[in-house]
């Protein structure tokens, strides 16, 4: 039985090889790989479950697990859908769930998670303009910058591990936007009850709608994670490779904008449009070791159910980061990009390299003190260039890099019915890496009926580093500065209850940095202060539901460089119900309307692959989109029609200026879920 599971997952992982590897090819060949690797589930998945070694679970949606009639195993115990763990990077515990609902719809998307606050650009996997702004995820340190490339990244926060007693796969599948696909693939087993390894990698290539914008990404993930029998040993970690290729296309020209907005029939097929660039392209990777493991010193057990009473823990964490970002162009553009200092067009790469090893001891006291840990930070970091490129430019130095040495502390513990977190870090001295952190969070939940959450955060770090230095052969883009510290200041509440689920954050922000209409960073000398209020309410009426979602921002200071819309509305009506005898479908099928307020829009800059602040053009439009879902057992099956309208409704959708939103695009996509 062993033999046969090691041969069906070795199986399933050449499939995968396969399809990740050659994945320009097309669909109908992309389809046939698919099948394949479904009849490999069939042909060692015949053996009948012994009745009485599985305990049912029953859930009017037919949850995944609890539904499936053969396997490969003979289970030696109960086991029960809560079995099949995720656990994200903070620990934080949830399930593999295979129901069928809208949030699952609104996260049926290339990045996977809810896009409300978003706005994308026509080709999935390019970059997203926002439409409002998140402080929860401040990170202590500097990044590289280029964010408009790592929209789909992979930070540490981001990585999930896996708790299962039987190998388990998911597949995600989604058509791309005229050639290409995506597919995000999941493999899991433990070795035993300690010992569980992943692999997962999502890969896409779509060519666009319109001219130069194919996009071929790649996010490879494995993770382990490992305990000793007695938990005296605990080890996790993570290896990440991702790549990011684009090609730019710097938008429409001025004669296609024309052509576009006043709906020129000659132009509906969107690639006879001209675009500012034909032979631009850009290249961003990275790559990240993270091992974390802790070692119980001492502990003291409770008589009365023999589990730690309290302990003592030293642990150690390694982070092993690298980043590179590299724009490339066959030839020089210099009326769009302006004057440059030679006639080579590939500017040479920006890397970022961090290490950091952290190392704390923890206190665990399940009656006293909850968990304190103390901890200690020695972080390397480089960041630069390994020549200067342009001999016009002032700037003198190659490469920002030395070491910095942090101290802090984090702290859990629940008192009742409230749950208190803090973590905070201090980072002295004038270096790049300088500055402090905080962040608390308390929450009050009462039983299933409502929960409510205070948050709050301040820090004080550098601004990203390709704010600080930057090379290019273009005059106009080479720079060398010395800003202050960013300070952020949040303070948030979250409520979730069966009635409304709302949140409200009140944000100040002290030298505020950004790209000027000009494409050089700034730093904005008064303060920013921003107020985002969101809610949430569903109404239900038989097999009939209105979801509703309203987000209110005002920027009372500070809104000459900090752009937001003023109202972004999502509506979706929607009927669900179980179709055909005996109930083997579940169907979701309704309409999404999305509006956001006109507001001056972020231009995007190919080059930097950063948005910048225009004053030209203001923004704002209505979205239609069509869905029909369905769930059979563990696949849930997507059929969407995006911008349903486009072809009734004026030609003023953007994603930013000069790039158009997609126009009516139809998608098909899958989530399949196999548990041996």
């Amino acid at each position: 039985m062993f033999f046969k599971i090691i041969i069906h997952c070795y199986f399933r992982l050449i499939i995968l090889h396969l399809l990740t590897k050659n994945f320009y090819m097309k669909s109908n060949i992309l389809l046939a790989l698919l099948i394949s690797l479904f009849i490999s589930t069939g042909l060692f998945s015949q053996r009948e479950l012994k009745r009485g070694k599985f305990k049912q679970y029953s859930n009017k949606q037919s949850d995944s697990i609890n539904t499936f009639s053969s396997t490969t195993v003979t289970l030696s115990g109960k086991t029960k859908y809560t079995d099949y763990k995720i656990i994200s990077h903070k620990r934080d515990t949830t399930y593999i769930d295979t129901t069928l609902t809208l949030q699952k719809e609104y996260k049926f998307n290339y990045l996977r998670k809810d896009l409300f606050e978003f706005l994308e650009f026509h080709n999935q996997g390019q970059a997203v303009n926002n439409l409002g702004y998140s402080f929860n995820n401040v990170y202590r340190f500097p990044d590289i910058g280029f964010s408009a490339k790592q929209a789909s990244y992979f930070n540490i926060d981001d990585i999930d591990y896996f708790e299962v007693p039987t190998p388990t796969t998911e597949i995600l599948y989604r058509t791309g936007l005229q050639q290409g696909q995506v597919l995000d693939a999941l493999f899991t087993l433990n070795f035993s009850k300690r010992l569980n390894v992943s692999l997962s990698y999502k890969g896409l290539r779509s060519l666009g709608a319109y001219r130069q914008a194919l996009v071929s990404n790649g996010n490879f993930r494995g993770t382990f994670q490992y305990r000793t029998k007695k938990n005296q040993y605990q080890i996790k970690g993570h290896l990440t490779s991702q790549d990011f290729f684009h090609q730019e296309n710097g938008g429409l020209t001025a004669e296609s904008l024309v052509n576009f907005i006043e709906d020129d029939p000659n132009f509906n097929t969107r690639a006879r449009l001209d675009v500012n660039l034909t032979d631009s392209e850009s290249q961003f990777d990275g790559g990240r070791v993270y091992i974390e493991q802790s070692y119980k010193l001492l502990s003291s057990k409770d008589s009365i159910n023999n589990k730690d009473f309290s302990n003592l823990k030293v642990g150690h964490i390694l982070t092993n980061e690298e980043k590179t970002y590299e724009f490339i162009q066959g030839s020089l553009n210099t009326a769009f990009f302006g004057t440059a200092n030679s006639s080579n067009p590939r500017d040479k790469k920006a890397t970022s390299k961090i290490t950091s090893n952290e190392l704390n001891l923890e206190f665990n006291s399940k009656y006293v003190l909850g968990k304190f840990k103390a901890k200690t930070n020695f972080t390397n970091y480089s960041y630069g260039y390994d020549t200067i490129l342009n001999s016009n430019s002032s700037v003198n130095r190659l490469k920002l890099e030395g070491n910095a040495i942090s101290f802090g502390a984090d702290w859990n513990a629940k008192i009742k019915n409230f749950q208190l977190n803090a973590d905070a870090s201090i980072t002295p001295g004038n270096g790049r890496l300088s500055g402090n952190f905080l962040k608390g969070e308390a929450v009050y939940e009462k039983d299933s009926v409502f929960s409510v959450k205070g948050t709050l955060l301040l820090s004080s770090k550098s601004p990203n580093f390709n704010t600080l230095l930057h090379q290019s052969e273009y005059d106009a883009y080479n720079w060398q500065n010395d800003f202050s510290n960013v300070n952020t200041r949040d303070i948030g509440f979250d409520l979730k209850s069966k009635w409304l689920n709302a949140s409200l954050n009140f944000t100040n922000l002290d030298n505020y940095t950004y790209f000027d209409e000009e494409s050089k960073p700034q730093q904005f000398a008064n303060q920013i202060t921003y107020l985002k209020v969101k809610a949430n309410r569903e109404f239900k009426l038989g097999k009939f539901a209105l979801d509703n979602t309203l987000m209110y921002q005002n920027v009372s200071s500070g809104s000459s460089v900090f752009r937001v819309p003023e109202f972004v509305t999502r509506n979706t009506f929607y009927y669900t119900d179980y179709w055909f005898k005996g109930k083997p479908m579940l169907v979701n099928i309704g309409v999404t309307f999305k509006y956001f307020t006109k507001y001056n829009v972020n231009a995007y800059n190919p080059l930097l692959a950063e948005f910048r602040i225009q004053n030209d053009e203001q923004i704002g439009f209505p979205t239609i989109d069509v869905f029909f879902n369905a769930q059979v057992r563990r696949t849930r099956l997507y059929f969407k029609v995006d911008n349903a309208t486009s072809s009734l409704t004026d030609k003023n959708y953007f994603s930013a200026p000069n790039y158009p939103y997609r126009d009516l695009t139809i998608r098909f996509g899958l989530v399949w879920n196999w548990f041996i």
